[in-house]
């Protein structure tokens, strides 16, 4: 009988952006997150959004999975959009899960397994200006909210720490992780191979 699997801690952001910002803001935000939980040794680098100078980690797997999951979120916010919803601050949902290896246990099965040890849900508000003035307005609440949520990932990665997985392996990267747009809630089991 398997152990019953705790839920790794989650860490949630709230995202306000509109949708001339929302692909800087969610690249500023996944870098940042992946600046602090990605072990290769890299080269900080460092980009400007908005006003603030963030994190940039430049692994090309990395950041082709972060373009490509953003622009995936920002075609379906804009259908979603669309659909009369513009007036409501249309909403989405990002998933960052990082990854253990661990070897099975079980006498009949051989091989790993992923547990997931950690996560990071971005809420994501879309907000539609429609004046110089409302312009003017978000753009500052979007600078206050890129600010937040960078500190908010500094503070947690510094006092969050007890739950890190031991690193066991050679591998450049030692904890395999992945990007879900709108994830459900039940999304482990398609991790942990019990389709």
């Amino acid at each position: 009988m398997a152990m019953e699997q705790r839920r790794p801690p989650e860490y949630i952001i709230e995202v306000y952006a509109d949708p001339s910002s929302l692909k800087d803001v969610m690249r500023g935000i996944l870098h940042t997150i992946f600046f602090h939980r990605f072990f290769p040794s890299i080269r900080p680098k460092t980009r400007d959004v908005l006003d603030l100078c963030l994190p940039f980690v430049e692994e090309p797997e990395l950041e082709t999975m972060i373009d490509q999951r953003t622009a995936a979120l920002v075609r379906q916010l804009d259908t979603s959009s669309d659909m009369g919803m513009r007036s409501t601050g249309v909403r989405g949902l990002m998933a960052v899960q990082f990854f253990e290896k661990k070897r099975r246990k079980a006498w009949f099965t051989k091989g790993e397994e992923e547990i997931c040890w950690e996560q990071w849900t971005l809420n994501i508000t879309l907000a539609t200006p429609r004046t110089e003035s409302e312009r003017a307005k978000v753009r500052k609440a979007m600078e206050a909210m890129l600010l937040k949520a960078a500190m908010r990932i500094v503070t947690t990665v510094n006092t969050h720490k007890d739950h890190i997985p031991p690193i066991t392996t050679i591998d450049s990267n030692p904890f395999p992780y992945q990007i879900i747009i709108n994830p459900k809630d039940n999304g482990w089991g398609a991790r942990m191979g019990i389709f």
